[in-house]
């Protein structure tokens, strides 16, 4: 099952699209691709057609479709977890060589997802002694320390404090580039 194939059970799953043209809407397809589409469901085995009058009908998720949506929703699931525990990997080495080089003060700049996630690898890593800071500029005068740059947009920071681009870091490592094209 494609990703298309699998979005459009999760529609019909959750009866988001009451008609074809509700569905070709929500997933931004032609009216004759969601048709395609539905036509292919349906010789799957995984999604079946009740008529309800002359004009309606009703899109239902049979056993079939229900369990390969459930075995495809865990598969994501785990594959999100590994893709987690590789990028706390990656922030525990990138922490601990910078704590290593002396530095005990972060400074967290944006993503609060990534910020999240340093903070409890700072905490399982065991560096007692170092101080996170969350931020949401960029400070004009600091003594010490190093900006961790989590913002995903890419924005070069011009300043003469040292500044991580941690999301360039992370694009770095080998496994999570395997991880993600798999």
């Amino acid at each position: 099952m494609n990703e298309r194939e699998f979005e459009l059970i999760n529609i019909i799953g959750t009866k988001l699209g009451e008609n074809q043209r509700d569905i070709s809407r929500r997933m931004e397809l032609s009216l004759g691709m969601t048709n395609m589409l539905v036509r292919r469901l349906i010789s799957k085995g995984y999604i079946r057609i009740s008529q309800l009058d002359k004009r309606k009908i009703k899109y239902i998720l049979t056993p079939k479709g229900f369990s390969e949506k459930m075995r495809k929703s865990v598969n994501y699931t785990l594959k999100t977890i590994n893709s987690i525990a590789l990028v706390r990997n990656r922030l525990s080495t990138i922490l601990k060589g910078l704590y290593g080089e002396g530095i005990r003060t972060f400074y967290v700049l944006g993503g609060e997802d990534l910020a999240g996630l340093i903070e409890m690898t700072m905490k399982e890593s065991f560096l007692l002694e170092a101080k996170l800071l969350r931020i949401n500029e960029i400070p004009t005068v600091v003594e010490e320390g190093v900006i961790l740059d989590c913002r995903e947009d890419g924005v070069a920071i011009s300043t003469s404090i040292r500044t991580v681009n941690v999301v360039e870091e992370l694009a770095k490592d080998e496994a999570l580039l395997e991880q993600r094209n798999k």
